[in-house]
């Protein structure tokens, strides 16, 4: 018997099901080893040596595995093809020691390591045929990555539990995310609006109207700014009394709209929020099944390749089902920096069947069944025509002015028949030149400029790729993490803006810390863990070079930066208890005013810009006001707690005298907004509820 090991169960039955009774198919259940959570773990007197561990809950499942390594014949370790499958493939190496040669083992067995890109039966069979050894440049890679952020995170946070507040951390690429962030909000807070005119032209030919827009004067085209006053925009009205409307110029031609490439881990996780507001995180969860269960290949990549079975199986399809009309024979390349190319995109295992029989045969779910979807729509449009277009410019002139009217129209749909994209149609009538048109309106339009947009998770992840921060692995952790850290939160439109911690801890890293937040220096990091894992580079000669100067300045640093600097301002109040000048502070979710005789007076009070101005239902005396727990969680509570207990979870409605709240007609309780609907905040009385 042979036993193959892979990260998860759910891995493990889907090979199963294709290698049958000679193999014996387990799941680790992910990292078999890692460094201890309780400190640093890495040795940086002693080459940056790691210290590794073995979780307590991977130990049981150690133990099952070690058992079946003693019985089989051969163990094959066949986790995932990228550098951190590479590693827990290493690590399961070292702990079933197979063929380690440091091992007290007297006989260490022997292994394979094989990878596949797809988990379907030939995928499978092939690797079998092709095993190799460990690739410890790629466990190298991945070792200098771990070792990099631990001590970043390990050797920073202390710094900034000193300096601003208890239970910050930093991290080595998420703080160029919120770098990011904080950049494009003070981008938007110093963007100052112009306002503009346009004047359009309703126009008729016989009996079809059609709009204009003013485009040119005097033989020069105008730019949007270009008229900037209402009264700029109606002395062009008035110089247009009476004037006479021709056609000058009709342009026909035909206008090409060429599919999109198939999807990466970046554009699949920016569709998927674009279409199904999914984060990150759940699009990678749901991926993550989908790869597992044999149904899409390997959904960690940032290549645009594309296999040549998969092509010749998606043009069968497509001249089957559309016709040959609709096929083209089409290969990618990306301009995604440090790509790996060996790699291949994400696409269906099955090309040549259609969603809707996948949903049935594998029972989908409906959130597994729209990703797959949307993976096999891109996956088949990217192998067809282009759609056409018939595209019309009319100019048309009036005294030294010239409007112009653009449409389009579809003339052959192509891709769009299985991809559809937002196509916005115009038809413009049938003219001649020099033909002479009616004016029946003319309207001057006021316009205004509009800032640069907040990150939604599509466009911080398509950011993050340019600018080569991160690789496929790393998008949605780092989204993830810098939320759960409350560096940053999202609007009502689910846009990503900096908390006021996350502003304060950018401002001292930007400060102090330059290289940790410095675009250039962290994307130049991911290339210097590329030529680690081509073999170019050693991984201890890396986080030397960027140990020496960081642990200088971070000792530099201590010295140096004061706490009061970054986390207290003076109020010119009093403190109620003890008549100690009263402090606004920072804290790990806000400001707040607070004794500055702290820990001595531990007087601490919300700000008015936190409190609801609703009068607390309990002891009377308090004001509901809005506060978060540990984990970021927002509740409004009562500001003389611990003396009142009163909590909500749902923010109350404030009614129509000042300090007072909406209460229930049934039980006078308070009124809250709960999932959009007015509810009563009395959990027995359920007889209250509109919307």
């Amino acid at each position: 018997m042979k036993l193959v090991v892979v990260e998860s169960p759910v891995k493990s039955k889907t090979i199963q099901g294709f290698l049958g009774p000679k193999y014996r198919v387990l799941s680790s259940y992910g990292h078999v080893r890692d460094l201890p959570k309780s400190e640093l773990g890495v040795d940086v007197e002693n080459d940056f040596q790691p210290k590794y561990i073995i979780p307590l809950k991977a130990r049981k499942v150690i133990q099952l595995l070690k058992n079946e390594v003693k019985r089989a014949e051969l163990t094959i370790i066949a986790t995932d093809e990228d550098r951190e499958g590479e590693a827990i493939a290493w690590h399961l190496a070292q702990v079933l020691d197979l063929e380690n040669p440091k091992s007290e083992a007297r006989n260490p067995k022997p292994y394979e390591r094989i990878v596949f890109h797809e988990i379907t039966k030939p995928a499978i069979e092939n690797a079998l045929e092709s095993p190799r050894k460990i690739d410890m440049n790629l466990v190298d890679a991945q070792q200098a990555r771990r070792v990099l952020d631990r001590i970043v995170g390990y050797k920073l946070s202390p710094f900034l539990w000193k300096k601003v507040a208890r239970g910050l951390s930093a991290g080595r690429v998420q703080s160029v995310a919120v770098k990011l962030i904080v950049e494009r909000e003070r981008e938007i807070e110093k963007f100052k609006t112009q306002e503009y005119w346009s004047i359009e032209a309703l126009l008729r030919s016989r009996k079809t109207e059609f709009s204009a827009f003013l485009s040119k004067k005097d033989g020069l085209v105008l730019d949007k700014l270009a008229i900037k006053t209402k009264d700029e925009s109606e002395k062009i009205v008035q110089n247009l009394k009476n004037a006479e409307y021709k056609v000058e110029n009709i342009e026909k031609k035909e206008v090409n709209k060429n599919p999109l490439g198939p999807l990466t881990t970046s554009t699949l996780q920016q569709e998927a929020f674009k279409k199904f507001r999914y984060s990150g995180k759940q699009t990678m969860r749901i991926a993550q099944n989908l790869y597992e269960r044999g149904l899409i290949t390997y959904h960690r990549t940032d290549s645009l390749n594309l296999s040549d079975l998969a092509l010749s199986t998606a043009q069968k399809f497509i001249i089957e089902n559309y016709g040959e009309a609709y096929h083209q024979f089409r290969k990618f390349k990306t301009k995604s920096k440090g790509a790996q190319e060996a790699h291949e995109a994400i696409r269906p295992a099955y090309p040549d069947k259609n969603p809707e029989q996948i949903k049935t045969q594998a029972k989908l779910d409906n959130n597994q069944y729209k990703l797959y979807d949307l993976i096999w729509r891109r996956f088949i449009a990217c192998q067809m025509k282009a759609a056409l277009f018939d595209s019309t410019t009319i100019d048309v002139s009036a005294k030294n002015y010239v409007f112009r009217a653009n449409g389009q129209t579809l003339k052959f749909d192509g891709f769009l028949k299985v991809y559809p994209m937002k196509i916005i149609e115009a038809t413009l009538p049938l003219l001649k030149r020099a033909e002479t048109l009616t004016l029946i309106k003319l309207t001057p339009l006021q316009h205004f400029t509009q800032p640069p947009g907040r990150f939604s998770e599509a466009t911080l992840i398509k950011a993050l790729e340019i600018e080569g921060i991160g690789r496929p692995s790393t998008y949605a952790p780092i989204i993830s993490t810098i939320q759960e850290r409350n560096y940053v939160e999202k609007d009502d439109e689910k846009r990503f803006k900096p908390t006021e911690i996350g502003l304060v801890v950018n401002d001292i890293l930007v400060a102090h810390f330059p290289e940790i937040v410095d675009i250039k220096f962290t994307a130049n990091m991911e290339e210097n863990l590329d030529n680690i894992a081509q073999g170019q580079r050693k991984w201890k000669n890396i986080v030397k070079e960027f140990y020496g100067h960081f642990s200088h300045n971070l000792e530099k640093k201590y010295q140096e930066v004061s706490k009061k600097e970054f986390t207290e301002k003076p109020t010119g109040k009093k403190c109620p208890k003890c008549q100690a000048p009263l402090l606004v502070r920072l804290g790990k979710f806000g400001k707040f005013y607070a004794c500055s005789k702290f820990p001595k007076c531990r007087y601490t009070e919300s700000l008015p810009e936190n409190t609801l101005n609703i009068k607390c239902p309990k002891c009377k005396e308090g004001q509901i006001v809005e506060k978060r727990t540990r984990k970021n969680k927002i509740f409004y509570g009562c500001n003389k707690f611990p003396d009142c207990d009163f909590a909500l979870w749902d923010k109350p409605l404030p009614g129509r005298q000042a300090g007072t709240g909406q209460t229930c007609p049934e039980c006078g309780s308070l009124l809250v907004e709960k999932n959009k609907k007015i509810s009563c905040s009395n959990k027995t009385c359920a007889s209250f509820s509109k919307k």
